[in-house]
């Protein structure tokens, strides 16, 4: 991500600039009272249990994402030394199950050609590029670095591609010693590469944003390579510079055909403001991509096409050398949001990922296509107490969550409802301390909706709350699937089945206690109910 950066990346200058500030402080708001109050308060109020957060400090985009040997690798965009964006460094953890996180030592430093920001990593299987051997294959990262001095010097040249390799599975890295492997041809945003093997052809392709367009690249060996073609004038959001690009291909569900899909992210533009990634649909044929003809006919009725139409899911990109049995790929997404990342009120670090989603592609009555989301962390070994109900008549105001009968900071909920009538169906999620998180559907309009006005903290930023986020329901069923996962202070809501999907964040002043259910419907019914405890002792 492009930001404003300090010309100097020195540690020591930094640690200096932390002690001349805290020295203007007040002297009756001491630093190291005002510190351990914050730290403990985000650390039982807002540290995520089941989703990845960094130990201290800064977090933006996932990085680097592979899978090998039975563990999950997430490197991140990272700032080591404040809980504000600044200098960037890839930080790196590992996982055996996408919930429980090791964090590691950090993987790539800021160099002579500039700061790591974003990009990817492929395990290199066959060697292609000769770090290592088929016997021991090399990771290799492919990632950009910003000149933050060429940058202030007025050069638009000051973003350009590098590789490293790693011969122990991730954790060391060497730089390859001919970078940039590919050179800025005069573009301001150009940036976050992304690799897959393209087996057609035996050859790697690379896709890099590059201001509003994506631009596709190849090589036999991830050093040398040649442009190909790019992608997006005229076609898809342009309300902001694109970024974090990705390209795979899927299998449609229920029939013999594959398509390819390609991410971007978007800065600003998204559906409810801020940051957002939208998608797009087509064919590959190792050289282009175009878009599939009765997708780009309703990307332009309807506009979306987006992956997650909450707030707070950006810069999601997918696992390499994974693959679930039916074809799917894996997404990770930061889960934050450009207009107040680095306002919110926790003070020990900053932001933390989504839980991992498989995607699927499925056809839609109109011919066309569409992505769906649907929750693939294992869940089930950090179940605890559970309360499930089935067939209840939907009354005017039920509770489906009292106080003191589970522990709702942390949880699972499923719910099906039928006999839909056209009214809302409002859900809010409440504590001791009046703080209420809603959100719900609206049958009338086919609209889903979140709203976090009343979630507690929201002073912190005016774009924070500033109106409810709105989902448009693709289908018009008189029957709802919810599934939703709720982390202390972020929910992930999975409206039928994964096809709608809403992420946001919020800071409550207490734990959510409660969840009622609003409506003034009265023939529907709760045809199944059920919210699993969730624990975290790992």
């Amino acid at each position: 991500m492009y930001r404003i950066i300090f010309k100097s990346e020195n540690k020591v200058l930094w640690i200096l600039i932390f002690m001349i500030l805290s020295s203007c402080m007040s002297k009756d708001k001491t630093p190291e009272k005002v510190f351990i109050k914050n730290e403990n308060l985000d650390e039982k109020m807002y540290r995520p249990s089941l989703h990845f957060s960094p130990k201290k400090n800064w977090m933006n985009d996932p990085n680097g994402m592979f899978y090998y040997k039975d563990k999950y690798h997430l490197y991140f965009q990272h700032h080591p030394y404040s809980n504000v964006w600044g200098p960037m460094h890839w930080g790196h953890a590992i996982s055996k199950d996408l919930i429980s996180w090791e964090e590691q030592p950090i993987a790539l430093f800021p160099d002579n050609l500039g700061t790591i920001f974003s990009g990817s990593a492929v395990v290199d299987h066959n060697n292609t590029s000769g770090f290592g051997t088929e016997i021991n294959p090399p990771i290799v990262a492919i990632y950009t670095n910003h000149n933050a001095k060429e940058a202030n010097e007025g050069s638009i040249k000051f973003q350009n591609q590098s590789i490293a390799y790693s011969l122990d599975e991730g954790q060391t890295w060497t730089k390859y010693i001919n970078n940039p492997i590919i050179k800025n041809p005069g573009v301001r945003d150009f940036r976050d590469p992304k690799v897959i093997w393209y087996e057609k052809d035996e050859k790697w392709i690379l896709t890099l944003a590059a201001s509003q367009i994506t631009q596709f690249y190849e090589s036999k060996d991830l050093k040398e390579w040649s442009y190909l073609s790019s992608f997006g004038e005229g076609i898809g959001n342009h309300n902001g510079v694109w970024e974090c690009p990705d390209l795979f291909e899927l299998p449609v569900r229920g029939t013999d055909q594959t398509k390819w899909v390609h991410l971007v992210s978007i800065n600003p533009g998204g559906p409810n403001g801020g940051s957002a990634t939208q998608y797009f649909i087509g064919d590959f044929d190792g050289k282009k991509f175009v878009i599939d003809h009765d997708f780009e006919t309703q990307m332009k009725n309807k506009h979306d096409f987006w992956t997650d139409f909450g707030k707070d899911n950006y810069a999601g990109v997918t696992f390499s050398n994974w693959e679930s049995d039916k074809g799917g790929v894996l997404l990770l997404g930061w889960m934050s949001n450009w207009q107040y990342a680095s306002k919110v009120p926790t003070n020990t670090w900053k932001s933390a990922m989504t839980l991992g989603r498989e995607l699927e592609l499925y056809k839609t009555k109109e011919n066309s296509y569409r992505l769906r989301s649907i929750l693939s962390s294992n869940l089930g070994d950090y179940e605890s107490t559970a309360i499930e109900k089935q067939g209840e008549l939907i009354k005017e105001n039920i509770t489906l969550v009292s106080k003191k009968t589970i522990d709702l900071s942390t949880a699972k909920v499923q719910i099906k409802l039928s006999g839909l009538e056209d009214t809302e169906y409002t859900f809010e999620i409440a504590n001791s301390s009046g703080d209420k998180l809603v959100f719900g559907y609206d049958h009338k309009e086919l609209l889903f909706f979140v709203d976090r006005n009343q979630s507690g903290k929201t002073k912190f930023s005016d774009q924070f709350s500033k109106k409810p986020s709105l989902a448009p329901r693709l289908e018009n069923k008189r029957t709802l699937d919810i599934e939703f996962v709720l982390d202390k202070a972020s929910i992930e809501i999975f409206f039928d089945e994964g096809k709608t999907v809403m992420t946001e964040i919020f800071f409550p002043n207490a734990p959510m206690e409660t969840l009622n259910l609003k409506t003034s419907a009265s023939n529907s019914i709760i045809d199944f109910f059920k919210v699993q405890e969730l624990k975290n002792n790992k």
